[in-house]
C-alpha cells in the first residue's frame, strides 16, 4: 500500500494555492507547517488512516524541485461533473491543461479524466469512474 506520495516545490504558497483548489473539495485536510504543506483525508474515530496521504515541501538538498518525466499523480472524483469543477479550479489556481476533461479512447467506457500541471511542472490527473453516470459509449 502506498503510504504518502511527496512533491517538491520552489514556492510553497503557490504551491498550496494550486494544491488546495481541488485537495480540499475532495475532503483532504490541510496541516501546514515549516516543512511545507501535508493533505491528508480525515480519520473517522477508530479507524485507519485512509492512504495515501499528500506532501508538497521544499526540497531537502536545497536545490531547485523538478517534475519527474513520466511520473503522475492521479486523484479521484466523485463525478465528472466534479472531475470538470476542480479542473477549472486547479486552472484558475495557477495550473496548466494537460489534457480537457473527457473520456479516453484506450481507457475503459467510464474512465472520465483531465490532465493538469501544477505550477512546478508536477502532472496531475482528476478522474472519475462513477458507474451511476453516463460512459463514453452511453
Amino acid at each position: 500500500m502506498i503510504a504518502y506520495v511527496t512533491v517538491g516545490a520552489d514556492d510553497i504558497g503557490q504551491a498550496k494555492r494550486f494544491y488546495s483548489a481541488f485537495l480540499l473539495p475532495l475532503d483532504y485536510t490541510l496541516d501546514e507547517g515549516p516543512a511545507g504543506l501535508s493533505y491528508a483525508l480525515p480519520v473517522p474515530e477508530g479507524q485507519k488512516p485512509v492512504f495515501p496521504d499528500f506532501y508538497v515541501k521544499p526540497t531537502f538538498n536545497g536545490n531547485p524541485a523538478s517534475a519527474g518525466n513520466g511520473a503522475m499523480i492521479a486523484f479521484e472524483a466523485s463525478s465528472q461533473g466534479q472531475v470538470r469543477a476542480l479542473h477549472a479550479a486547479a486552472l484558475a489556481a495557477g495550473g496548466s491543461d494537460e489534457g480537457q476533461p473527457g473520456f479516453r479512447e484506450p481507457y475503459g467506457s467510464l474512465f472520465y479524466v483531465s490532465y493538469l500541471r501544477d505550477p512546478q511542472g508536477n502532472k496531475i490527473a482528476l478522474f472519475s469512474s462513477n458507474p451511476n453516470e453516463p460512459g463514453r459509449d452511453g
